[in-house]
């Protein structure tokens, strides 16, 4: 009776061991794997890369879910900061597999952006009559739902090529006057290229979104999974259609000037954690 008492336990032992083991490299696969681990951009606009206290299934930062990957065997959290972000102290909350929760936290330097002031021929496009205030809900809420998409199924990666071939005409971040009136800073990259020019997926990923806005005119959002999103306005023409998988450097449209724009170029923002930042990090990473 003792030894089938033990072997009783020893096969109990054992189930829990495997139980455990599978439920490990179930949160394991749920990490993005990175190829490179990008560096830390801690200002306003950037993004924190930090080192977790351990394996955690979720992340969360100011009520978003969090990019988590994986490099060389240990887990970073990957945190877009947004704009409005002020200098010091800021917090994150990680999740374990048993629902325990622990604060660890990162701080911003400050970083004073440049100021643009344009000039917008078309005075509703400054300043929209209620119809146009009426579509624009609408368009905003239709983008806002592709920006909160969330995609395991996706292996991303952080580094990115230049979707068009131009010059940059404005940067992310700058503080924007439309006819001498403020506005909402700049969320993206303006590239200047000639009407027609091709534009590519900058990374792999599945088209979210597709369709002409307001401002943005010819619009295309990709999701690169793990709430990395892409965002590519003022397009002449869009070539891909609503839930299609593009590969990195594949054609999605060509550069146009639709939307609120003062000549032919693509915006192009990237949003982590469904906050946008600056598109230069993405660049930057071998």
């Amino acid at each position: 009776m003792m030894n089938l008492r033990l072997n009783s336990l020893q096969i109990r032992a054992a189930a829990l061991t495997l139980l455990l083991a599978t439920h490990a490299s179930l949160v394991h696969a749920a990490d993005a794997l990175l190829d490179a681990l990008p560096p830390s951009l801690l200002v306003p606009g950037g993004v924190a890369v930090v080192l977790t206290a351990g394996r955690a299934v979720e992340a969360r930062f100011q009520g978003e879910r969090v990019f988590l990957g994986e490099y060389e065997g240990e887990q970073y959290a990957i945190i877009g900061v947004p704009l409005s972000a002020k200098p010091g102290l800021q917090t994150f909350t990680l999740i374990a597999a048993d629902g325990s929760r622990e604060t660890l936290g990162f701080s911003i330097d400050d970083k004073q952006y440049t100021e643009q002031r344009l000039t917008i021929k078309n005075q509703r496009q400054v300043n929209p009559n209620p119809d146009d205030m009426v579509r624009i809900r609408a368009e905003s809420a239709e983008m806002t739902a592709a920006f909160s998409s969330w995609d395991e199924t996706q292996r991303p990666t952080l580094a990115m090529l230049p979707p068009v071939d131009g010059i940059r005409s404005s940067s992310f971040g700058h503080k924007r006057f439309f006819n001498g009136e403020p506005r909402a800073p700049h969320s993206g990259m303006d590239i200047a290229a000639d009407e027609g020019t091709p534009i590519v997926a900058p990374a792999a990923g599945i088209i979210r979104s597709t369709g002409n806005y307001f401002f943005n005119g010819n619009t295309i959002i990709l999701d690169h999974g793990h709430g990395l999103i892409s965002l590519y306005c003022h397009m002449n023409t869009i070539d891909v259609e609503v839930g299609s998988e593009v590969a990195a450097g594949e054609q999605i449209g060509r550069v146009g000037q639709t939307g609120r724009v003062t000549g032919p170029h693509l915006h192009w923002s990237v949003n982590l954690n469904n906050t946008r930042i600056d598109p230069a990090f993405f660049l930057q990473i071998d």
